[in-house]
């Protein structure tokens, strides 16, 4: 094998849909046409929002489908103890500070826009304004440029005071937020290559900025088009995904292959799951995904 470790991570707050289908197909091949390994991390950080059973059935729903990791399985939840020793190192260097601010304060007293909604106004940067209350923990930002070259956008750069502002990295109500955790799993397992959809290339730029800060190693990053239905919204749980069919997997990883550019001739479509994966890990070098929404009903 070589030193290549690609992930995939989906959050336990229901069934995986097509659009997460992509996304794993797509870190897969990228992984095994690498002759690399390929693991699964479970992120069930937000038990408020995580439905029962999700886990497994997406655990079940992946090897239905043909997919097989190299290691175990890693689940967040029991990764607590990573996240306090990274936020302690933050802390101790003073890089992070206590915060009160709800959301309604924040857009109550913010006006100023960045690349995902308002920016924080810094209320608590030397303070916290309202004292017994539960407080956040946010990252101190800079204007220094943040920049990377993502394999298939290219060259991206933000600066965070401006772009983000200072963000959360443990909420309020004690739990770690997707930023940091990320950060932290990833070094863990040795991750070298992240492969993901592109909702997630703005995040990007907060993850460096952690790993600058935590002195750990920045991994290489590709982001595939995200999956969209026919109104032009992203694929997801909020949009009434409907979940993967088990009953007719080589279909649907035929659309997906199709997606990712890959060209797939009809005829493997009759291929086994072991025949499929095959021919898609061969020809993943060469593959060109597609940024037009899919709009087949059956699929989405």
């Amino acid at each position: 094998m070589s030193d290549y470790v690609g992930r995939f991570a989906p959050s336990p707050t229901g069934p995986l849909h097509f659009g997460s289908l992509v996304a794993a197909v797509a870190s897969y091949c990228d992984a095994k046409s690498a002759n690399g390994k390929w693991l699964l991390r479970i992120e069930d950080l937000d038990k408020p929002r995580e439905v029962k059973g999700a886990a497994a059935s997406i655990i079940h729903c992946l090897e239905a489908y043909g997919f097989v990791w190299d290691d175990e399985i890693i689940y967040q939840s029991q990764q607590v103890e990573h996240y306090e020793k990274a936020l302690a190192q933050l802390r101790l260097n003073a890089l992070v500070y206590p915060c009160t601010c709800t959301r309604k304060e924040i857009a109550d007293s913010s006006s100023q826009y960045g690349i995902e909604g308002m920016i924080y106004p810094g209320t608590c940067r030397h303070g916290i304004h309202q004292e017994n209350k539960p407080s956040a923990w946010r990252m101190l930002t800079t204007d220094r440029v943040i920049a990377f070259d993502d394999r298939a956008f290219g060259h991206i750069q933000h600066i965070l005071s401006r772009d983000t502002g200072d963000f959360v990295v443990k909420r309020a109500d004690g739990l770690f937020a997707y930023q940091l955790a990320v950060v932290v799993d990833d070094v863990n397992q040795g991750v070298t290559d992240i492969v993901r959809g592109a909702d997630l290339l703005n995040s990007t730029t907060r993850q460096i900025y952690l790993q600058h800060a935590l002195g750990l190693t920045t991994p290489r990053y590709l982001h595939i088009p995200i999956v969209k239905n026919a109104q032009g919204e992203k694929l997801s749980k909020q949009t009434l995904a409907s979940p993967l069919p088990m009953d007719n997997t080589q279909s649907t990883l035929f659309s997906a292959f199709n997606f990712l550019g890959l060209q797939p001739p009809q005829t493997i479509k009759n291929a086994t799951s072991n025949e499929m994966w095959r021919w898609a890990i061969q020809h993943w070098n060469s593959a060109k995904p597609s940024k037009t929404p899919l709009r087949s009903n059956k699929i989405l």
